[in-house]
């Protein structure tokens, strides 16, 4: 096992603070946390849905003053592990956050607890012990919770009398079903504030996704602060001072996604979204003409200047240097060629290297450069499904990101029986947005259900849940994302058999509830209530 047991921890202790197991002592008036949702489920409000779980209904209390996380004896990780005492302490606010002091006699509803539950012991079997390890693709996510140790951070029941909350004895084996399970947030169109990527990856962690997808430049702004072209986000940035992102800042969201076991795979889409780009970098981008003259506008990067090879080679090494994940996201999308085909320079490169009228060859030759380029930064990377599409020579490690269309079945077919590792956006683009219940239809879709041979698909690796910019910012993007993100979540993790809507419904409602109990603006499902309202900024 890599270093992948720390995202099992991450995910064990988050389970710990989630399942049905965290059962109220409650008065004969009921739980009125299960009552602010239509019904209540056989799983509490465990979000994603384990593997296996078995819940019985003997109780213990859990020790409000004395409680721990500790590590087991046995565990090849301790004291010394930063990022497990980091977790520790945030799942111990999570399971018995709001807990106090106050005191009361027992009233005429009170019933005697059960046992006490004083501690939860961690053990880490692997022995590899690398608590500074980045997590990967990878990584082992797999973790089992025996007997008194249910999801303890999710349904947390709380006896309002006298501060008190109970778990039940249960056993769940649990593992994710696929490997790649991503969100993706685009800070070009609109600038994010540190505080709120932030923000997102803590809610990222509360459902599981393990990988940020950082769409972080584009055609409106250039934000990413590059220290070997520092003009870039100078001339291309909203603001070159108050909407950039500097090294400090990216290093703060890689670490920050780290501690709670999620990659950040940054992506700088080329040739195309490029506008921002050559604010900073002089004639980097195609000259567009009408006519026989210059119409001052441009294009897509220049493909036919050796110039725009050397600038790329420099950036994308710097690149390699400062996001550690394995992976490096290189865009290729909606190239529009009418600029291309405007410039005379580019026509006659065109007859020289034989690619007649067909401009796809163009961004295909463009494309495999760039990919020679990436290749000696030791990076692996992955592009939008129409380089694919164009035809274009890839490494066979290569992860083609499925977008067009909304089931997009064939074309999961095609590229997957070409060979290729693949994930699936088409269907989860979640900036489109409508009234009434639409987590529904993103629960309801099932990556797998194109036509292909069990090898085909063993090569989709999961998802990613899209939320572009055009019309978010930090006013809107939390309760845009929660919980609709929350259905892509479970779709990715739990077993295919899991599509219960009903079901699924009760435990998201009080698995919303728990998040806007945490702080996190998530909207809700249908009308109700929250026990813990959100209380604003």
């Amino acid at each position: 096992m890599d270093s992948g047991w720390m995202r099992t921890v991450l995910v064990l202790l988050g389970v710990f603070g989630s399942c049905r197991g965290l059962q109220p002592d409650y008065t004969e008036q009921g739980d009125p946390e299960l009552q602010s949702a239509s019904g209540s489920s056989k799983y509490g409000s465990l979000w994603p849905l384990p593997q296996k779980v078995q819940i019985s209904d003997v109780s213990f209390r859990l020790s409000v003053s004395g409680f721990r996380i500790r590590d087991a004896k046995e565990s090849s990780a301790g004291p010394s592990c930063s990022l497990l005492q980091n977790a520790y302490r945030r799942y111990y606010e999570y399971i018995l956050g709001g807990a106090g002091v106050k005191k009361q006699k027992p009233g005429k509803n009170w019933r005697s607890g059960p046992s006490e539950l004083t501690e939860l012991q961690v053990w880490i079997t692997s022995p590899d012990s690398d608590c500074d390890a980045f997590p990967s693709v990878t990584s082992d996510e797999s973790y089992t919770l025996l007997h008194l140790v249910s999801n303890i951070g999710q349904p947390s029941y709380f006896n309002h009398v006298y501060f008190q909350k109970s778990i039940n004895s249960s056993v769940i084996s649990d593992f994710p079903r696929f490997a790649h399970r991503g969100i993706l947030l685009d800070t070009s169109r609109h600038f994010l504030p540190i505080k709120v990527i932030l923000a997102n990856l803590e809610t990222m962690a509360m459902n599981k996704f393990n990988v940020f997808h950082w769409h972080i430049v584009d055609d409106p702004s250039f934000p990413y602060l590059s220290r070997t072209f520092p003009q870039l986000s100078q001339q291309g940035a909203y603001h070159p001072y108050t909407h950039v992102y500097t090294p400090a800042d990216v290093k703060m969201v890689i670490e920050f996604a780290r501690l709670r076991g999620i990659r950040v795979i940054p992506e700088f889409d080329t040739p195309g979204h490029t506008q921002s780009w050559g604010k900073g970098q002089p004639d980097l981008l195609t000259p567009c003409y009408s006519g026989s003259t210059p119409s001052g506008t441009f294009g897509p990067v220049n493909p036919i200047l050796n110039t725009t090879y050397d600038f790329m080679k420099q950036f994308f090494t710097e690149v390699s240097t400062v996001f550690p994940d394995g992976y490096v996201h290189l865009g290729g999308d909606e190239v529009d060629f009418s600029c291309w085909k405007s410039n005379p320079d580019i026509k006659k490169f065109m007859d020289q290297q034989g690619f007649g009228q067909d401009y796809s060859k163009l961004e295909s030759f463009y494309i495999q450069k760039l990919l020679d380029i990436v290749t000696t930064t030791k990076k692996g990377y992955m592009i939008w499904q129409e380089v694919f599409d164009n035809g274009v020579k890839l490494k066979p490690d290569t992860v083609v990101h499925v977008w067009i269309g909304g089931g997009s079945n064939e074309e999961m077919g095609k590229v997957t029986a070409a060979g290729y590792t693949t994930i699936l956006s088409a269907p989860w683009y979640l900036d489109y947005i409508s009234t009434g219940q639409d987590w529904q239809k993103y629960y309801k879709v099932e990556p797998l259900s194109f036509n292909g041979t069990e090898a085909q698909k063993k090569l989709v690796i999961g998802g990613e849940a899209c939320l572009w910019g055009e019309y978010v910012d930090a006013t809107n993007l939390t309760p845009r994302l929660w919980p609709r993100a929350s259905a892509v979540a479970e779709r990715l993790w739990s077993s295919k058999d899991v599509k219960d809507i009903s079901d699924a419904y009760n435990r998201l409602t009080v698995h919303r509830c728990r998040m806007v109990q945490r702080g996190i603006p998530a909207e809700p499902l249908f009308y109700g209530f929250c026990p813990h309202e959100y209380k604003g900024i």
